[in-house]
């Protein structure tokens, strides 16, 4: 072995035997065969060090650290290192935002460390080719300021009577993030309803298809308990028209099955009189927040051409049991376009945006479980109103271990900011009598909170698109 070593040197070193192109040739040889002579991660260091070395080079670095060797593309790609960096408490937090350009869909990750977006590769999902910016009329182009004509036409549509959801190509999926990995559930291709679930693996960079819901569903609402993902509501195609869903299940990403959960209630639905309520009205959930070990729901029923907050419903999955949500949480949860209702929690405490005061501002809340109240933290949380036709102008996020504010305008600027909150302000509880009736509503105006509460946290360039949805992922 040693004179073949000597002779591989002595070939390589002569100079003077040699020309200079035969002479790079064969550095180029030993470069290239290095990886296979020394099978360690680094030359002289055993794999176990050179692997918590890795475990402690930022993420952001690690496309680049692929392109070393093969070694260390296989070591990068593999779940062990990233239990390594939990272990030595490496591993980094990264936000990633879902943006709706033209008529695809479109990830991007922030890493706070560096302040660098990455774009995700796209979904492996033909029919998301089908997306359309107009989307669904009755859950996307809810506008109380807007034409009567189109409120008028989307809720026929949605109710049934007309065919223009065979002619409205909608994507309506659900996201969630649960074992350090991203889903995409459900939406509508077309008019119909789709089971499909999709997962993305940052270790891999990669999507694959899991196994599909039990039941085709459109925006439901998704949360994460005890690291299973629970999927409520939405709505489904069903002899020609889209009908709410009161139907609920589970998947657990251990055995990648899904299996059932008590359906919803709709308990303040049924009080309505039958035939009333399957004409006119439709209950459907409206939001969902996994709150103090618990799925709370927010609901509204439908009814041309408003819609109706209807309280809400709690999930508790040790019982597996509904019961009626709060009075106060479910009146007063502020609502935006379509009577969505979206929801942060942050070391335990619910917030949520209000925008119903002025264009350029919006309140944020947080509830008081103790008073069963929603109280105001901040009066200055700087939005605007100038998305008609974007399904969600504003994002809210658990991120960092405080709460952020993603906003989006038409020039396709995304920015991130920060809040700082502070003592609540204001109450915004509904005093009700015993049979929950409203008796008057406080309204106490008070001024915001001295000095700024949001600072800008990261912005980003993109192209023209709207806000769809956000999670957050520990990698």
């Amino acid at each position: 072995m040693g004179s073949v070593f000597s002779l591989n040197t002595s070939r390589c070193g002569n100079r003077n035997q040699y020309e200079g192109s035969s002479n790079e040739k064969c550095k180029r040889r030993r470069i290239t065969t290095y990886p296979e002579q020394s099978p360690r991660l680094i030359p002289s260091l055993p794999d176990e060090i050179s692997l918590q070395i890795l475990a402690r080079v930022p993420r952001i670095y690690y496309p680049g650290l692929k392109l070393v060797s093969q070694s260390w593309r296989e070591a990068i790609s593999t779940t062990e290192i990233y239990n390594l960096r939990k272990e030595l408490k490496t591993s980094e937090e990264w936000l990633f935002v879902l943006t709706r350009v033209d008529e695809s869909l479109s990830w991007c990750a922030l890493d706070p460390v560096s302040q660098k977006w990455q774009k995700l590769p796209p979904v492996p999902y033909d029919t998301i080719k089908d997306v359309s910016r107009k989307g669904l009329a009755i859950l996307q182009k809810w506008n109380l300021f807007g034409s009567s004509v189109k409120i008028a036409d989307a809720i026929r549509g949605w109710l049934g009577r007309g065919d223009a959801l065979d002619k409205i190509p909608f994507c309506g999926c659900s996201v969630a993030a649960v074992n350090n990995c991203l889903y995409v559930l459900g939406g509508l291709s077309r008019g119909s309803a789709l089971r499909c679930v999709w997962q993305y693996d940052p270790i891999l960079n990669s999507w694959s298809e899991v196994c599909p819901m039990l039941t085709a569903r459109a925006y439901c609402k998704a949360g994460v308990i005890d690291n299973k993902l629970y999927v409520v509501g939405g709505v489904s195609r069903c002899q020609g028209r889209l009908s709410p869903l009161q139907s609920a299940e589970v998947f657990d990403p251990e055995t990648g099955e899904w299996s059932e959960v008590p359906s919803m209630p709709f308990s303040k639905a049924q009080v309505m009189p039958t035939a009333f309520l399957a004409d006119i009205l439709k209950p459907i959930a409206t939001g969902l927040t996994t709150y103090r070990g618990k799925l709370y729901v927010p609901q509204s029923l439908y009814c041309w051409p408003f819609f109706v907050d209807a309280g809400g419903e709690i999930y508790d999955p040790k019982t597996k049991s509904w019961a009626e949500m709060p009075v106060g949480m479910g009146e007063g949860w502020p609502a935006k376009q379509a009577g969505t209702k979206l929801s942060a929690v942050v070391d335990d405490e619910l917030y949520a945006l209000d925008l119903s005061g002025s264009l350029d501002s919006a309140k944020l809340k947080v509830y008081d479980h103790q008073d069963d109240s929603w109280k105001v933290v901040s009066g200055e949380v700087p939005v605007t109103h100038d998305h008609n036709d974007a399904e969600s102008p504003y994002l809210l996020a658990s991120f960092l271990g405080k709460l952020h504010v993603i906003i989006g305008d038409t020039n396709g600027d995304i920015a991130v900011l920060q809040a700082t909150t502070e003592k609540p302000v204001e109450s915004c509880h509904s005093n009700t009598s015993v049979d929950g009736s409203s008796l008057s509503e406080t309204s106490d105006a008070t001024s915001s909170m001295s000095g700024s509460t949001w600072k800008v946290f990261a912005s980003r360039r993109a192209e023209s698109g709207e806000l769809v949805s956000c999670q957050s992922l520990r990698i």
